[in-house]
Order: C-alpha cells, then structure tokens, then sequence
C-alpha cells in the first residue's frame, strides 16, 4: 500500500477498516472449516482463494495499524473453529454462502473505498473490491455451472414507452395492487435467497449451540427467517412468479459444534445488520406502499432480535468494542 504516514486514520476508515478485520478474520473460520468437508474441487478451489484473500486482507490492515500505533483488534482465531467438527453444511450451502458473502462484500468495499481518505486506504480497498469482485464471478459462473444458480424471473417485452397515469400505482395498502415492477421482483427475490440461507445456517447453529439462552435466540432466528420467507414469498405467488427453493435439507444431524458461540453470535448479528439495511434500499426501490409498509414492519421486527443479540454477545463477553469518539464527559470528571 501507498504509505501516507503524516495523515491520520479518519473515524470512516477506522469504521471500515475493523469491520473488515473482524469480518475477515470470522470468514477465515468458516472457510478453513469448509474446505475440511467440502467435496467438489472446484468448490475447494473456490475457497482456498477466498482464504488467501481473507488472509491477505488480514496482514494488510495489521500492518497499517501497526504503523500508526494503534491496537491490532482480536477478531477470531484458531481457538474460534473446531476444525474436527463434523460436516454441517453441504456443498450446496457452502457454494450458495460464499456467493452471498462476495455479494456483500461487493457492497461493504464499495462503501469503504468511497469512505476512504489517505492513499493507501483507498488503494487498499480498492484491491480488496477487484479482489471480491473476481471471487463474486468465479463463484456465480461455479454455481451455474452445477445447476445451484436459478436465475430471476423473466419479464414480458413492452410494446413501447409506457407512463403512469394513475394514484393507484403507489397503492396497495387497501386498493387495486398492480402488478410487481422489475425493482420489487428483484428485492423480493434477493430477500427471499438471503432469508433461505440465512435460516439454513441459523438451523445448523441451533442444533450445536450450548448455551441455552443461545440455542433459544437462534430457534427464534429460524422461526422469524421462515415467516419473513412466508410473506415475501406471497407477493411473488400472488404474481405468479416462482420462488427460491428452501435448502433446510442441506443441513446435516450433526450437534457438535464447528464454531465458537462467540463467532456464530457475531455471524448472525452481521447478517441481521445487513438484512436491516437491505430492507432500507428495498423500501427506497418500491413504489407500492403495502410492500414498503412491510419491508418497515419486518426491519423493525429483525432490528428487535438484533438488540436481543446484541445484549447476549455483552452479557458473555463475546462483544469486542469498535473505535469510538473520546467520552468528553468521563475525561471532564477525573
């Protein structure tokens, strides 16, 4: 990376900068454990790319800590994983994950070149970002490739320029409900996929969690993924457009846990978060008010169970603090 030493780390690169450690450092995880069971070769292909990615990522960020003094955070490590656990996930999931998480990570390193202030942070992020987006293509031309990649649904050919005439296109509360545009059917379908994978892996952490209060808050994930998938699902089936299959099937029997309760907690916390904030464009993409009203119920709904989360990870430590602003107050009475 450019070197830049006379300028200081802003508050946006140090937020992005530790998201992206510790989300690093968790898939590192993850992705060590996947290729101890993952069967296809082009899949352990995939992986041990997105290990050297991660890893890479990982001794960058260290290094330009190091170099402005300022504390390396702990993140995950070896002590995180189970590397003997049995397999939990099948290939499916594990191929479906990684697409997912390249696809976020598409749009958290785009916000953080777009945050970013000093050279070598931007030239930094801007690697991480041509990095993800080649682990993005090899992993949706891999997932065709199988026959795991549905594609969206396809859309009737207009006969020409068409414009909206009628209050009853932003209905749907309690009039007419038109049919879906091409931006709802998007966000639908997308939240759907993201809800299937999402109560999959909160299945899987269900039966291997611990902790009582920890097997519950997942239990509680699954159960909340499944309406949400329910109630998106309807607005597509009152279109007659298909749906994302369920992939509950691809999850194992096994109840011997592959991660710490500390890193599963922090897994679905981040895609809680994600979820939040997919809900929000979506809400911004979508003129008829009753699937705008929904997309705000169901974040309010998910914005609740992340608090509860969020409480459990503090209460057993689990909840490393991100860089933060000097409280004035406290300073002000010593």
């Amino acid at each position: 990376m450019t070197k830049t030493p006379d300028v200081y780390l802003s508050a946006s690169e140090h937020s992005v900068l530790w998201a992206t450690y510790m989300n690093d450092t968790m898939s590192i995880c993850g992705i060590q454990y996947f290729l101890k069971h993952a069967e296809d070769e082009e899949l352990r292909t995939l992986l041990e790319f997105a290990e050297e990615v991660s890893h890479k990522h990982i001794d960058k960020i260290k290094k330009l800590y190091i170099e402005v003094n300022y504390p390396v955070p702990q993140g995950f490590t070896e002590s995180d994983v189970n590397l003997s656990a049995p397999r939990l996930f099948s290939d499916t999931i594990m191929l479906d994950y990684m697409l997912n998480m390249a696809k976020l990570g598409l749009n958290a390193f785009g916000i953080a070149l777009s945050h970013s202030e000093r050279e070598d942070t931007m030239a930094f992020f801007s690697d991480c970002l041509m990095e993800t987006k080649e682990l993005h293509n090899r992993t949706k031309v891999l997932a065709q490739k199988k026959g795991l990649y549905v594609r969206g649904p396809q859309l009737p050919t207009p006969t020409g320029i068409e414009f909206v005439h009628k209050q009853s296109f932003l209905g749907g509360l309690f009039s007419e409900k038109r049919p879906l545009i091409a931006n709802e059917i998007s966000n639908l379908t997308y939240n759907i996929s993201r809800n299937v994978l999402g109560k999959a892996l909160i299945m899987g952490f269900s039966q291997v969690a611990k902790s009582e209060d920890v097997q519950k808050y997942f239990i509680r994930g699954r159960d909340i993924a499944q309406k949400q998938i329910d109630i998106f699902s309807k607005f597509l089936n009152d279109n007659y457009l298909p749906t994302p299959m369920i992939m509950d099937s691809e999850v194992t029997d096994s109840q011997i846990p592959p991660f710490s309760e500390k890193l599963m907690m922090f897994h679905i916390a981040g895609l809680t978060a994600t979820g939040i904030g997919q809900y929000g464009i979506s809400v911004s993409q979508s003129p008829r008010r009753d699937i705008a009203a929904t997309y705000t119920r169901l974040a309010a709904e998910i914005g609740h169970y992340a608090e509860d989360g969020a409480n459990i990870m503090i209460a057993n430590g689990w909840m490393e603090k991100p860089p933060q602003a000097a409280d004035r107050e406290a300073l002000a009475q010593t």
